[in-house]
């Protein structure tokens, strides 16, 4: 067993029963009275954020989790369906594992986070940007090539809408951030 002395930002740690992996920490050591360390806990399964003091010294339980690239193949009534990229085993996410499953397309690489020790798997990634195509989105009015101020609707070949500027046309790619669903900037070939 490790104690609080072992933590670091990324450890993923069981909490209250549930798996947690730090945010953040501040060991403490106040002039009067005992060390402490300071945390900032991030739920796997809800990512609700809450703090905690642990005592220094507490003997905390650490979870090995491990990070495993899959290519995206397609998604059917099981569920999203992934192939590893190194042992080409296939797998079914449900849709409440992925963090933006409105912008997968096929082929797409993601990055699984499972438990080690149950092979269960725990949540799976996007990249920070992907690239997509506008399939349809209301044609820009003369002069507006530069303002970024004004957002019209655009649907994404992912079948997906956000909000794009207005220079923005049907057939442009974009980068779009899969954290926050928002306009990234336009791609040049």
């Amino acid at each position: 067993m490790a104690d609080t002395s072992d933590f670091k930002n990324g450890l993923c740690i069981e909490y209250n029963g549930n798996l947690c992996t730090i945010v953040q920490f501040q060991h403490v050591k106040p002039g009067k009275g005992a060390a402490f360390v300071r945390t900032k806990l991030k739920n796997i399964k809800t990512g609700k954020v809450v703090e905690n003091t642990f005592n220094a010294g507490v003997k905390i339980n650490i979870q090995r989790i491990e990070r495993r690239p899959y290519q995206f193949l397609y998604k059917d009534d099981l569920g999203y369906n992934f192939m590893h990229n190194e042992t080409f085993e296939q797998e079914a996410f449900q849709e409440e594992l992925i963090n933006a499953p409105q912008f997968l397309k096929e082929g797409q690489n993601v990055e699984a986070v499972w438990h080690a020790d149950t092979e269960t798997p725990l949540y799976c990634e996007l990249p920070p940007f992907v690239v997509l195509e506008v399939i349809y989105t209301e044609p820009g009015l003369k002069g507006d090539t530069s303002s970024s101020t004004s957002l019209k609707s655009a649907q994404l070949e992912t079948k997906a809408e956000i909000m794009v500027p207005l220079f923005i046309n049907t057939g442009d790619k974009i980068k779009v951030d899969t954290r926050d669903s928002s306009y990234g900037e336009r791609v040049k070939e």
